[in-house]
């Protein structure tokens, strides 16, 4: 992952790398190791022909609360809303394989194993696409969510991916 790339956390109020967002969610997860996690990553797009991407990380300990974390990509060139949707939806692929190989490395592979979700653990990493059953993102569902299925990861649309729709959202 790029050392340009700059992170942002309301909580920390101050710019972070990659590599501290993941120290800040290691921090989080082991402060209660007993805790069910869910750890998301969604981009969201300005609706224009010049567009910033912007990816949100959100970690939640489900029930718990939560903390998220957002970035801001440069201006890309996108003439249409299948060509942002799928930058999106690559944007995402690409944080949550680096995330995921991060957090193994930190965490522990059995963090992500079935057996420890089995024992109530249900930690598990999605991504969240900003496209659903409704509206003109209708027609690019199958297609992104098979990216994403293709790449190992578990795909969630609206109205159930906040992490994009919400979160990226409020920073686009």
């Amino acid at each position: 992952m790029s050392d340009n790339i700059q992170f942002y956390n309301e909580t920390l109020k101050r710019h972070i790398s990659f590599e501290e967002v993941v120290e800040e969610i290691v921090k989080y997860v082991n402060n209660e190791s007993g805790g069910r996690y869910k750890i998301t990553v969604g981009t969201d797009s300005e609706g224009s022909n010049e567009t910033h991407f912007v990816t949100a990380i959100a970690v939640l300990r489900v029930g718990n609360g939560g903390k998220y974390f957002w970035t801001k990509s440069e201006k890309t060139f996108c003439p249409t809303l299948r060509d942002r949707i799928y930058k999106e939806t690559m944007h995402s692929i690409m944080f949550v394989q680096e995330l995921k190989s991060q957090l193994k490395d930190r965490l522990g592979e059995e963090f992500f194993w079935p057996a420890r979700q089995m024992a109530g653990g249900d930690n598990k990493i999605t991504v969240h696409l900003d496209v659903g059953k409704n509206g003109p993102t209708k027609d690019f569902i199958e297609n992104v969510v098979g990216m994403v299925k293709g790449y190992g990861f578990e795909a969630i649309i609206k109205p159930d991916s906040f992490c994009a729709f919400v979160l990226a959202d409020r920073h686009t």
